[in-house]
């Protein structure tokens, strides 16, 4: 792994690490409209972002014009599924089912993008990559246990399965025309406009309220810290190293759970998770490729691997 591919790796493990301090701030959000909630959040997000990108206003308008009509769709896509959906399908299984059922489930979404990203690209899947994944899905399994479930519980558990192998595999090919900053704030304004439907079709007018104190907090950190620090590592991250190895990263989101959750007096953190905590950190190490050695033209690889980051951004595919 050369210097590039580190840098990313760092990024990508700093975005999971701050949105898995964001579930621990779901707590304080369980009495704040679902819909409601994720649009403002998103809403947030997305003029935050949008101020960061007018500062190279012509690039980013070259980058939006170069987009196709099926682009548009993906990052409409991607917004619906792997962020909007996803969240609501969390809250949903968390309603019939004990929190780790969902979170145990997520946790295998690294195995799922080992193996789908290489047959969409028509290769073979890694083998590192993929024992890597198994590895990360087990210690995720060990940090948070099963609890208990019912049918709809399960379900919703799976469709945030689901969520979450979209927000790597949707977003894979729009990296490269947008970059992590402009594809993070595009998303985030589908985003706050499918939520905000969505709150207004389901609540209607009781879709907003303001929100107290620790709703508040929590909405500014998920907005802030969790999305608009967050995506852009991960984006940059995936930008980097891949969707296959960036999603291993994901394992660290219920290991930074864990450890933020004794925080604020709502869990423990013992020798079980602290196992499954470091089997999450040697299959990030293994599929990651941390482990391998450098190689003579590793400077080059990194230099190559810029020109590669580089190269899409002025065509008209997307990597996301």
């Amino acid at each position: 792994m050369n210097s590039f591919q580190r840098r990313g790796a760092l990024l990508a493990a700093l975005a999971c690490v701050l949105v898995g301090g964001s579930f621990t701030a779901n707590g304080a959000l369980v009495d704040y409209p679902h819909a409601g909630g994720q649009a403002l959040r998103y809403g947030i997000a997305f003029v935050l972002l949008a101020l960061l990108t007018l500062r190279s206003a012509g690039d980013t308008a070259v980058r939006l014009r170069a987009l196709t009509g099926r682009q548009w769709l993906r990052l409409a896509v991607l917004a619906a599924t792997g962020m909007v959906g996803f969240n609501l399908a969390v809250l949903a299984a968390e309603g019939s089912a004990e929190p780790a059922v969902p979170g145990v489930l997520v946790g295998c979404a690294p195995i799922v993008v080992a193996v789908l990203v290489p047959l969409l690209a028509g290769r073979r899947p890694s083998r590192a990559v993929l024992a890597g994944a198994l590895l990360v899905a087990g210690g995720a399994f060990a940090v948070q246990g099963w609890g208990g479930s019912d049918t709809a519980g399960l379900v919703w558990s799976v469709a945030a399965l689901a969520g979450e192998v979209a927000f790597a595999v949707v977003a894979a090919p729009l990296v490269g025309p947008l970059g992590p900053r402009l594809l993070s704030t595009c998303v985030c304004g589908f985003a706050a406009v499918e939520a905000g439907l969505l709150g207004l079709l389901l609540d209607g007018r009781a879709a907003l309220r303001l929100p107290d104190t620790g709703e508040a907090l929590a909405l500014g950190w998920q907005a802030v810290v969790a999305t608009v620090i967050g995506f852009v590592c991960w984006y940059a991250g995936m930008q980097r190293i891949g969707a296959e190895r960036a999603t291993l990263f994901s394992g660290l989101i219920p290991v930074s759970a864990a450890l933020t959750a004794p925080l604020v007096g709502v869990g423990t953190f013992g020798p079980g998770r602290l196992a499954g905590s470091l089997l999450v950190a040697a299959g990030v190490a293994v599929g990651s490729g941390m482990l391998a050695r450098r190689v003579p033209g590793e400077r080059t690889g990194a230099l190559t691997g810029r020109a590669a980051a580089a190269r899409p951004a002025v065509s008209a595919s997307r990597r996301g």
